[in-house]
């Protein structure tokens, strides 16, 4: 029943964060907000809110493993799975429009991460921190996307977006679809936390493992939804541009936000192990699409196996190392 628990919540969770999309990107148009800024808000946050309502559902219920594992993990995921995934699609190159600063924005990001990890704590004074560093962001993209273009990467994918998620209906129906969203959202993050932590109990597996794992990978489909498509329809730019804006959301939003609320205890074994393939899975996208090499099939398998080395290695450091 639990494990029936756990899929229902992952489908409710793509489910809704499909239609928060999907009625976001379309109110947003009829708002008349500009694709920078709908890239920006509306799509960067629409696909970082599953892991944000899993964050912050998971540290309610005194799951704090949960709730930093599913950031962590979702970043490897989408770094790892989701992108190697779309190169199999289509080899992958990434517009450096504008790549330079959100490179910058992802490498900082995930070093103040790994501050909060060394430190074993992410109390109310890092999420703060971590939000105005998310303001600093999104000002910064904004004035320099206005001022030379170099929106680039970020107005695309709002562009694709528009073309691929707007529904064209009535605002109304468009807020209507965006609180369905919410409110799928909330009780798929509930359902997936509290059948996660069950199954953790049940198998003598850590919360942090089942966050690193299950609820990160449940909690990315969004990335993987608006990567594949845009693979699909040869606009690479965006499947790499989507990895690189949700991880930086990843973690000052959505974590910023999750120990704003509620200061998180860190499990010290992430620093031994699983912080170094975030940083390294991070450092191998920025040099990778810095040096404008393209991610060919052969490396999206590499991705890939990787990836499942990496499962692999956890499930035997829980099994048999721990």
């Amino acid at each position: 029943m639990t494990s029936l628990e756990i899929l229902f919540g992952l489908g409710m969770l793509a489910f809704g964060g499909d239609l928060l999309i999907r009625g976001s990107v379309s109110l947003a148009k009829a708002l008349r907000l500009s694709p920078l800024l709908i890239g920006l808000t509306v799509v960067a946050f629409g696909t970082s809110a599953p892991e944000l309502i899993a964050s912050i559902r998971a540290a309610q219920l005194g799951a704090p493993g949960i709730a930093v594992g599913n950031v962590i993990g979702s970043n490897i995921a989408n770094i790892l799975l989701i992108l190697g995934v779309a190169a199999l699609i289509t080899p992958l190159t990434a517009d450096m429009k504008g790549f330079r600063r959100d490179a910058t924005a992802v490498s900082i990001a995930s070093v103040f991460f790994a501050g909060a990890i060394v430190l074993g704590l992410a109390d109310r004074l890092w999420g703060v921190l971590a939000l105005i560093a998310l303001a600093v962001y999104i000002l910064v993209a904004y004035r320099t996307g206005r001022v030379d273009g170099s929106g680039g990467v970020i107005a695309a994918e709002a562009k694709f977006a528009e073309r691929n998620f707007r529904l064209n209906l009535a605002t109304i129906m468009d807020i209507s679809i965006v609180v369905a969203g919410l409110l799928i959202l909330g009780f798929g993050g509930d359902l997936l936390v509290r059948s996660s932590v069950d199954v953790a109990r049940m198998l003598g597996l850590t919360e942090t493992f089942i966050g690193l794992t299950i609820v990160a990978l449940g909690t990315s489909a969004p990335e993987l939804v608006v990567s594949i498509l845009a693979a699909i329809k040869r606009e690479t730019d965006v499947a790499v541009g989507n990895i690189v804006g949700s991880n930086i959301f990843n973690i000052l939003a959505v974590l910023g936000v999750t120990s704003l609320l509620i200061p998180l205890p860190i499990d010290p074994g992430l620093a031994s192990f699983d912080l170094w393939v975030m940083l390294g899975a991070t450092a191998l996208l920025v040099l990778t699409a810095a040096s404008g090499h393209r991610i060919s099939r052969v490396e999206g398998i590499a991705l890939l196996a990787t990836y499942a080395a990496y499962l692999g290695i956890k499930l035997w450091l829980v099994m048999y190392a721990g």
